[in-house]
């Protein structure tokens, strides 16, 4: 298991290792396919140039892009999140976690969580 908080210095490096480029759908950009959206589709034709992996035709996902395990998980800020509903679960939080508070909770449990994190000094994201 990985460190709960990571270094900056070291977190940085290991973000900057997992950058890849821009994954467009095949034939976006061109004039004359301007239906043609740029997300993402697995390019399936016979004669397709980017499902055959010429260059030119831009990079394909594969799993050498994937963020390393070290910091898989991770909020920006160098933490893990855990989703809480209600003031009890503050408890169990480790500490070095940050804390996002579910979108279903009302403003009184919200302002409730949000003070009872202040005392546990726990980061809450939202």
């Amino acid at each position: 298991m990985a460190e709960a908080v990571f270094e900056k210095k070291k977190l940085r490096k290991l973000k900057r290792r997992s950058r890849h480029p821009k994954f467009f759908r095949s034939n976006f950009g061109r004039r004359e396919r301007k239906r043609v959206k740029d997300n993402w589709r697995k390019p399936r034709g016979i004669d397709n140039k980017k499902k055959d992996k010429q260059k030119t035709y831009g990079a394909e996902p594969n799993i050498g892009y994937g963020t390393p395990a070290a910091i898989r998980g991770f909020h920006p800020s160098g933490m893990r999140e855990v989703r809480v509903l209600n003031v009890g679960m503050l408890a169990k939080v480790p500490k070095h976690t940050a804390v996002r508070i579910a979108a279903c909770v009302g403003a009184r449990k919200r302002a409730e969580i949000e003070s009872k994190a202040k005392e546990l000094s726990l980061k809450v994201l939202n």
